[in-house]
């Protein structure tokens, strides 16, 4: 676990956070990822399919989850999973879905400067998506 110094010094510097959320007992389900993400108030944001693991997780209940904060790479590969990931600076996270306009727009503002070679082909897909519902905005606070 970080100190809450460098804790926010990583959210604000990395390009990706990798997530787990946590069953009732504690323990990390199997669904993992590294996401784009923008270190906002102190927590990890990101906006995400309706129909994603994150998304349906947490409509399930499981409203708490592990957060690496970091670059290690896809955690998925053909043969073997790349657990690097698991040395980076991390927290518990309590998760919740939030509908709020001002934070989505510094979301994606900070999306234009942090991911600026991708972000033109999402940035229309996530408008949309956060308009009508198929996308949601969730929130990984310590």
């Amino acid at each position: 676990m970080a100190s809450t110094g460098s804790l926010e010094g990583a959210l604000e510097s990395s390009e990706f956070v990798y997530v787990s959320p946590l069953k009732s007992n504690g323990e990390e389900s199997t669904c993992h990822g590294e996401v784009w993400f923008g270190g906002l108030d102190g927590a990890a944001v990101l906006i995400t399919s309706a129909s994603s693991w994150k998304a349906k997780s947490l409509a399930g209940g499981l409203d708490r989850a592990r957060v690496w904060v970091g670059n290690h790479g896809r955690w998925k590969g053909w043969l073997s999973n790349n657990e690097d990931f698991r040395r980076a600076t991390h927290f518990d996270a309590r998760v919740e879905r939030v509908r709020d306009d001002a934070l989505f727009d510094r979301l994606l503002a900070l999306y234009e400067t942090k991911y600026p070679a991708e972000i033109g082909n999402w940035r229309d897909e996530m408008r949309s998506g956060y308009r009508d519902g198929t996308r949601v905005l969730i929130r990984y606070a310590p």
